[in-house]
């Protein structure tokens, strides 16, 4: 009962999307169930801390990766939070109990060569659905947005005019991102394209083959297969293109807090970790380059 009121809680409150709230339910339902596998007596009103400290074990014996046990672990904080506001229960079992620490690694990016090289010399397809790859591969690049950002795109989110996209990001936030006269080339030739493919269409931006808004395994596929073509980076995903929207303007000096606004981060923290994935870049070209290194 309480873990449905907590759903319609972030849906109505919070204005969380349906997959994060999915996500939380799920976290909730694995909770549940190994309470019930340790005591048939137990639920979530009667969870203590000693019991989220063991599920903590039993999720890292299992293998679980420390981010992943870390977000079950904020799930329940935010489920607890909740009870404890509406009256429930006077304390949450997670209160003041800290998760495994995370490691960091750095974001995987494309070098600028390599990006060059796909969007300028490589073969993406015929017709239009090349010209469609070419231009979400390049919108990925030159506007850092992310992939569920670019497949909600519709027409009038695009002014051509002032060469600003309207963006909107993570619980609806809405933000402003330039683009540059080669972006604009590409995009007024994707028209064409869509335009000779389709007839005039109105809504969707990117479509697929049947004319539809483009779907998220289409864009995920699309982008693997082009930067198989030209990188060696281990994850091939759009969000390795956003990282690498992010490298490359710092790397041509953009500030910080510039980049953050451009990439929707709510916190400069988020936004620094590309500071330190330039600094590994400088640091290898030192290490190549330099005869004392």
């Amino acid at each position: 009962m309480y873990k449905e009121r907590f759903c319609e809680y972030l849906k109505f409150e919070r204005n969380y999307s349906d997959k994060t709230i999915d996500a939380y339910r799920r976290d909730l339902v694995l909770f549940e169930c190994f309470l019930k596998d340790t005591d048939t007596q137990l639920d979530l009103l009667t969870a203590d801390r000693d019991l989220v400290r063991l599920w903590v074990v039993d999720l890292m014996e299992k293998g679980a990766a420390t981010t992943t046990v870390n977000r079950k672990l904020s799930t329940l904080r935010s489920f607890y939070r909740f009870l404890r506001i509406r009256g429930v229960r006077e304390k949450s079992p997670v209160q003041g109990l800290s998760g495994p620490k995370n490691k960091k690694p750095l974001p995987q990016f494309v070098k600028e060569s390599e990006m060059n090289e796909l969007l300028d010399n490589t073969d993406l397809g015929k017709g239009f659905i090349g010209i469609r790859n070419r231009t979400v591969i390049a919108t990925f690049y030159e506007t850092g947005i992310r992939m569920a950002e670019l497949i909600g795109l519709d027409d009038d989110d695009i002014d051509f005019g002032s060469s600003i996209i309207k963006v909107t990001g993570k619980r609806d936030k809405q933000r402003l991102i330039p683009f540059g006269k080669e972006l604009k080339e590409r995009f007024c030739a994707y028209l064409e394209a869509r335009v000779a493919e389709f007839g005039h269409t109105d809504g969707a931006f990117f479509l697929s083959p049947k004319g539809e808004r483009i779907p998220r395994h289409q864009v995920y596929l699309l982008v693997k297969d082009a930067l198989s073509q030209v990188s060696t980076v281990g994850k091939k995903s759009p969000h390795v293109l956003r990282h690498t929207f992010a490298t490359s303007m710092l790397n041509h000096d953009a500030e910080l807090g510039a980049v953050k606004e451009l990439l929707g981060h709510n916190s400069l923290q988020t936004t620094e970790i590309y500071v330190h994935t330039t600094f590994k870049e400088l640091k290898e070209i030192y290490n190549k380059a330099h005869p004392r290194a």
